[in-house]
């Protein structure tokens, strides 16, 4: 359910809404709009009629949401939502894009794809330095010495630096080096890191499960919500199919459905999607055509040679061009990049 106030609410009207609700055992989320503020209500009390509240001094009306993922929803916030990375925006005209190698593996191999990347345009530095792998006998990342190393590059470049998080465990030592937290595939459905990231005040992109439905995408960045943190950033990464083509489904279809249930902003993979580099200009192009706020991408200073996820990784060359094509795209929907 959400309260929402009359324009012409004071904040002690406000707070007594909010003393109120919490007295019958529900929590409260604040969101502030244009005109007027409303107050997402979050509890199960169906015994309350949505009549009760409208007689509390300030208030408006009491909506109920039906929707199971209440915060996320476009009926709890119509506006969507603009999220801020140091000094930039994602979700807003400009589509933002985040690019940098899958893992860090040295000062220089992290400096020199900074600095290629900020020169073509990215607003941030993606880098791998706890690596979650399939085989435990893969290249598990460099830990706190790569994200040493992720700092220095911002240090040297200004861009946000965008890294995975694994365990609840992790949050305070990676928090103290990086801009953005992102969850991974294998984590969504990973509830105690969900609820521990939403404790903090980092933004945090969360990449949809390789076999997540929609609703369980969108239930997932909830658990985030409903613990605190309002920054989160979904992004679809391909999904696991009958297919052998590619190294997953990109589903672009989720792009625009999104946008139509959650304020939230919404980014694309074609990296981790596709999993071939040919393929990851063209759907990145795709990505901007169907409404997504922004693209994570691999790049590598040289492919062959790369520790992670080589074949899918774009050279500085190929992103420079990439960067060109997609912001012709994003022009003629009225965007930029």
């Amino acid at each position: 359910m959400i309260i929402v106030m009359k324009p012409t609410a004071g904040q002690a009207e406000i707070d007594h809404v909010v003393e109120k609700v919490e007295a019958v055992g529900c929590k409260t989320t604040l969101l502030e709009g244009t005109n007027r503020k409303v107050i997402a209500v979050i509890g199960d009390k169906r015994d309350i009629p949505p009549e009760y509240w409208d007689t509390i001094p300030g208030v408006e009306k009491a909506v109920p949401i039906l929707t199971p993922y209440k915060l996320a929803s476009r009926e709890v916030k119509k506006s969507d939502t603009e999220i801020k990375i140091n000094d930039q925006v994602l979700g807003g005209k400009k589509i933002g894009v985040i690019a940098g190698p899958c893992a860090v593996e040295s000062q220089d191999q992290i400096n020199f794809i900074a600095e290629g990347v900020k020169k073509a345009g990215a607003i941030a530095l993606r880098g791998g330095a706890f690596k979650p792998r399939t085989s435990p006998y893969s290249f598990q990342g460099l830990k706190e010495e790569g994200l040493e190393y992720l700092a220095r590059a911002r240090e040297a470049t200004g861009l946000a630096i965008v890294t995975e998080i694994l365990s609840p465990e992790h949050i305070d030592l990676v928090s103290s080096y990086v801009d953005v937290l992102q969850i991974g595939t294998r984590n969504m459905a990973n509830f105690l890191l969900l609820e521990a990231v939403g404790k903090c005040n980092k933004p945090v992109i969360l990449k949809r499960g390789m076999s997540a439905t929609l609703d369980e995408f969108l239930l997932a960045g909830e658990y985030i919500l409903s613990h605190g943190n309002p920054n989160v950033i979904l992004c679809e990464r391909g999904i696991r199919t009958f297919e052998t083509h590619t190294r997953f489904t990109l589903s672009l279809s989720i792009v625009p459905h999104l946008k139509l249930l959650t304020h939230l902003p919404v980014i694309v993979d074609p990296s981790h999607g596709t999993g071939v580099r040919e393929l990851v200009a063209p759907m990145s192009r795709g990505a901007i055509a169907v409404g997504a706020d922004g693209l994570i991408l691999e790049v590598h200073k040289d492919p062959e040679k790369s520790f992670v996820d080589g074949p899918q990784a774009l050279t500085i060359e190929s992103f420079e061009k990439l960067m060109k094509e997609s912001g012709a795209v994003a022009e003629s929907i009225g965007r930029e990049i």
